[in-house]
């Protein structure tokens, strides 16, 4: 062979090794990205169990009532919060920013209710700032609600004497409030000093997979899907107790669970209107930003709907059946809403932005109440100014026709 030919069988032979190398890995990087993908799917349905406590505690000076956080997103937003800390054993509440820093936030504290900051101490922010609704000084009924997964915990406040509303027959005014993804009841407690004071029982619920309710067979989230049956369940409970008048209140993921529920319930009747805090209108909206967040490429975002929205998902996502995402989008289905609805959603909401209640807005001014809202994140319009928030549902009780 001439070495011209040997050299040529050389090239080529480099060539085709470099030709396999390349080609398995894309092969290897197409499997990795797969992998993600399904990863990512299976999260999505996964209730989270473990907060992160990304938060230190810098300082505590109990003379001045005042704490120092180190600076994060949670620690720097305006209004009233509740903090963890001491990994969970410890709960304080704060309130304003005295001083904001390059490195460090401090504000003034409200109360300790348990437990001892020290620096260092890791911590974590809380929408919720009460944890318990004695805290409101009512009275308060521990129930059950029979769901199809057994009994679930739910707690009952009842108004006061002096509360009066438009029906006129004792018990028959009733809010039933429904919480986010990855919290509990506890998010709800809020809301449950304007509702009383317009007369309204309130029910505070748990469902599937909250880590309160029991669970359902497969323990995954069906982003509202399936959890709004165990919201009819407590339509059920407040029914055969009086309920004629009844509101659905959600919270986040608790919004699009209220939003099934009016639209599947045999009790849908009953139910005079809805208020939706920081709500999931479209799930497809929302995923398409946790994407964007977390920089998930177009064809990869194929993979992960697929998984969700197709039987063949289960296998990686232990769900037991696939989730129907058109069912889920209240921007097409507007026209199938009847009943009034306030809904409170600030511009500053960065985790569930406001794309799609606006576009709900946008399609049905006639029954939609969407006061302009800015500066709040998610969930936290009650924490930025809780005056504001609790004026514009009573107002709206007050002046919505059908809801008193």
């Amino acid at each position: 062979m001439t070495d011209s030919r040997r050299h040529a069988a050389r090239q080529h032979r480099g060539w085709a090794r470099l030709a396999i190398a390349a080609s398995s890995t894309a092969t290897a990087a197409a499997a990795i990205a797969g992998v993600f993908a399904l990863v990512f799917a299976r999260l999505i349905v996964t209730p989270p169990r473990r907060p992160n406590n990304d938060i230190r505690i810098l300082s505590v000076d109990r003379d001045s009532g005042l704490i120092s956080f180190t600076v994060h997103a949670n620690s720097v937003f305006d209004g009233k919060f509740g903090v963890w800390f001491g990994k969970d054993a410890g709960y304080l509440k704060v309130g304003e920013i005295v001083r904001l820093g390059a490195r460090s936030v401090t504000r003034r504290i409200i109360s300790i209710d348990e437990g001892a900051p020290v620096p260092g101490d890791h911590c974590r922010f809380s929408s919720w700032f009460y944890r318990d609704p004695a805290e409101l000084g009512y009275a308060v009924e521990d129930v059950e609600i029979a769901t199809e997964f057994g009994p679930a915990p739910a707690w009952r406040i009842d108004p006061g004497p002096q509360a009066v509303n438009d029906g006129g027959i004792p018990g028959s005014h009733w809010v039933i409030q429904v919480h986010g993804r990855g919290v509990d009841r506890r998010e709800c407690i809020r809301a449950v000093p304007v509702f009383r004071d317009a007369g309204f029982t309130s029910l505070l619920v748990s469902y599937r997979n909250d880590g309160i309710a029991p669970a359902s067979d497969d323990g995954r989230s069906s982003l509202g899907d399936t959890e709004w049956r165990d919201v009819d369940a407590a339509l059920d409970y407040a029914v055969a107790r009086g309920a004629s008048r009844i509101i659905l209140m959600g919270w986040s993921m608790g919004g699009a669970v209220v939003l099934q529920t009016i639209t599947r319930s045999r009790h849908a009747e009953k139910v005079v209107g809805m208020v939706l805090d920081s709500p999931v209108v479209d799930w497809v909206t929302e995923l398409e930003h946790q994407a964007d967040l977390f920089r998930v490429p177009r064809f990869l975002r194929v993979i992960v709907f697929g998984a969700l929205a197709r039987p063949w998902g289960r296998l990686v996502t232990g769900q037991s059946a696939p989730i129907d995402f058109e069912r889920l989008n209240f921007v097409s289905r507007a026209r199938e809403l009847t009943r009034p609805i306030l809904l409170l959603h600030s511009t500053g909401d960065t985790y569930v932005p406001p794309t799609a209640s606006a576009a709900l807005a946008a399609a049905r001014p006639d029954i939609v109440t969407f006061p302009a809202i800015d500066h709040a994140g998610h969930t936290r319009i009650w924490n930025r100014d809780s005056d504001v928030w609790t004026a514009r549902i009573a107002e709206w009780i007050r002046s919505t026709s059908g809801v008193r």
